[in-house]
């Protein structure tokens, strides 16, 4: 019978999403992520969900939930979700008079902070009206177990448009959702069984078969075997760098964590941004990561405590194809300086994240996530607790459209990524749009007592630095 087949490999999380989704039994270590958008005028709901149900169509993750494996035995699988409803993910409020940006961002930092429902798909849109000037807002909440950044920006091309009022696509009014063709929706307890366990030996063999080509490799080339052990040495090294951090944080004032949200946002002029870097000698994202490094430490010198370096999280993309959804990156966590001198703190920064994105254990991200699935919840919980109190932000920058986009009539004047704090102080994210780096900044209300005041440090770290160029 068909229920009763094989999961293909790509209805099972990786072990990478499995572990993002296991964690988050600590609702501190959630890796939801979500988007703020503005437009210039009330979204059309009507024409957003007659697009939305086409995108369900399209992308079957947004149609499905998830449902774990017997014991753990293998990663979690995706399964088309019986009772499917898109009114659920789909949602509209208003904001109260007088309807202005702080309103909108103390609602969507609430609404990102709740959990999602488990047992439905990931993600909800919500419409907001109210916002004054005449303007419409949306919050686009995900789970990152369907998606990371840079796959749920090629998956919003579903939703987007390059005009406001595009010819309506006939794939848009395909009939109800119910006509979607649904996939199994439960196994028996053996198959259940059988398939975890033939997902692991699978893995296993894969394991030995590329431990055998390289141990055939070193046999057709003998000067290998003479690099092996400095080939190990650096491996292990890499792996303390990024897997093995055991001192804590390094910030004095950002020790103190709770599930309160505060979001905040900015631009920054993108040509600006890109003359600046070239003039200093790197890319935009170093000068991203040095503004954001620059009002860490202005925060902290403000508050009258010095503070030289502090730790950072940062995803590095291993995307290298054009797909959509789906989670093509690793975590890394960089030492950065938070000094005074713009110039300085650029340079450092440019060199460390140089090294940073060829670390030797980033191809091992899937194999410990695979290892470490196996663990009792508490145990792996408590593991991750450790490793993320090493780390005081967070940085992640995506690339966007550098045109106008149009969601349901509305043009898009403002697009604030809100990255997942993951226990962090805050969340500093990028996404560029229209000309301008439009920034989200996601903090803990318990790290950071004086949001305003870094986001004004943030604003004369990034003014700096343009400066410098």
């Amino acid at each position: 019978m068909v229920a009763d087949s094989a999961v293909p490999a790509d209805v099972r999380m990786s072990d990478v999403e499995a572990l993002m989704w296991n964690l988050e039994k600590d609702p501190h270590l959630s890796s939801a992520f979500a988007n703020v958008t503005i437009f210039d005028r009330p979204l059309d709901h009507h024409r957003l969900r007659r697009r939305m149900e086409a995108a369900v169509r399209a992308v079957p993750r947004l149609r499905q939930r998830v449902v774990a494996s017997l014991g753990r035995l293998a990663p979690p699988e995706w399964r088309d979700d019986p009772d499917f409803d898109i009114d659920f993910h789909i949602r509209r409020v208003a904001l109260p008079p007088p309807g202005t940006d702080r309103q909108l961002f103390d609602l969507a930092a609430t609404m990102a902070a709740d959990p999602f429902d488990r047992t439905r798909p990931l993600w909800e849109f919500t419409v907001i009206d109210g916002l004054d000037g005449g303007r419409g807002a949306m919050l686009q909440k995900m789970h990152h177990t369907i998606t990371d950044g840079e796959g749920g920006v090629r998956m919003s091309v579903q939703f987007i448009d390059l005009e406001r009022d595009p010819p309506v696509d006939d794939g848009d009014d395909a009939g109800p959702l119910d006509t979607v063709p649904a996939g199994p929706s439960g196994r028996s307890l053996a198959a259940s069984a059988a398939d975890a366990i033939g997902h692991n030996l699978r893995r296993q063999v894969g394991v030995a078969r590329r431990s055998v080509a390289v141990a055939v490799g070193t046999a057709t080339d003998p000067a290998r075997l003479g690099r092996l052990p400095a080939d190990a040495a650096a491996t292990v090294a890499s792996l303390a760098r990024q897997v093995a951090v055991t001192d804590q944080r390094r910030s004095p004032l950002w020790v103190q964590r709770s599930l309160r949200r505060r979001f905040d946002v900015l631009q920054v002029p993108l040509d600006d941004a890109k003359r600046a870097a070239k003039a200093l000698g790197g890319s935009v994202n170093d000068l991203f990561v040095a503004g954001a490094a620059g009002a860490a430490g202005a925060y902290h010198r403000r508050l009258g405590v010095d503070v030289d370096e502090l730790r950072i999280s940062m995803p590095v993309s291993t995307r290298n194809d054009r797909s959509a959804g789906g989670n093509a990156f690793t975590p890394t966590r960089v030492l950065v300086p938070v000094g005074p001198d713009p110039v300085e703190r650029f340079t450092a920064i440019h060199e460390r994240l140089s090294v940073t994105k060829t670390e030797r254990a980033l191809g091992l991200t899937g194999a410990l996530a695979g290892v470490m699935n196996v663990l009792p919840t508490s145990v792996l919980v408590r593991m991750a607790r450790q490793q993320v109190e090493t780390v005081d932000f967070a940085t992640s920058n995506v690339r966007a459209a550098p045109f106008d986009l149009y969601i349901a009539g509305g043009l898009i004047v403002g697009n604030y990524p809100m990255g997942p704090l993951a226990g962090t102080a805050f969340n500093l994210t990028t996404m560029s749009y229209r000309g301008n780096l439009d920034m989200g900044l996601h903090s803990d209300a318990a790290a950071i007592v004086d949001p305003e005041c870094l986001r004004l440090d943030m604003e004369e770290a990034f003014t700096e630095l343009i400066g410098c160029g």
